[in-house]
């Protein structure tokens, strides 16, 4: 009866071992397989850090804040205080109930037109789109600084997006 018990001590053991020795061998494929695929993961986002890096750097060449030739125009003014000056002027028109003037379009079913996003270009241009919460489109529009500081705009262009209008 001792020779059985020891038999099965020992089978159990062996069991044990067999079945420990495949977990642990298990656990660190799955273990490696998930480090591959988070550095995998790391790696996209690296790529896609640096994409929108480089199109954040093209895309500041079309502001007046990274134009230099606009910046020395502007020379006697704070440029920040500048820019927010002629995009609150842009978005006063908003204020009217007819809607923006500057939008250059009357208001479809008694909704008025308003600018919501305004992109200083340079020292002469400002883009902006514009919508009645149903149609959407975009307005270029010239604008001129006189030495007492006023800003005077003008509508140089105006697109709205046909697909839009309802």
């Amino acid at each position: 009866m001792k020779k059985n018990l020891y038999l099965y001590l020992f089978i159990f053991s062996l069991l044990l071992n067999v079945f420990t020795y495949m977990y642990f061998t298990n656990k660190q494929k799955a273990e490696d397989a998930r480090i591959a695929k988070m550095q995998l993961s790391v790696k996209k986002a690296q790529d896609s850090l640096a994409a929108v890096a480089q199109n954040a750097g093209e895309a500041g060449l079309f502001s007046l804040k990274g134009n230099d030739n606009a910046m020395d125009y502007f020379y006697e003014y704070n440029i920040d205080s500048l820019s927010t000056k002629i995009i609150d002027g842009v978005k006063e028109g908003n204020a009217v109930k007819t809607g923006n003037k500057l939008v250059g379009y009357e208001p479809i079913n008694d909704k008025p037109w308003l600018i919501s996003n305004v992109q200083v270009l340079n020292n002469r241009w400002i883009i902006a789109d514009y919508s009645n919460g149903t149609a959407w489109g975009d307005v270029l529009i010239r604008y001129f600084v006189d030495d007492k500081g006023k800003i005077s705009y003008e509508t140089i262009q105006t697109n709205l997006y046909a697909e839009t209008v309802r």
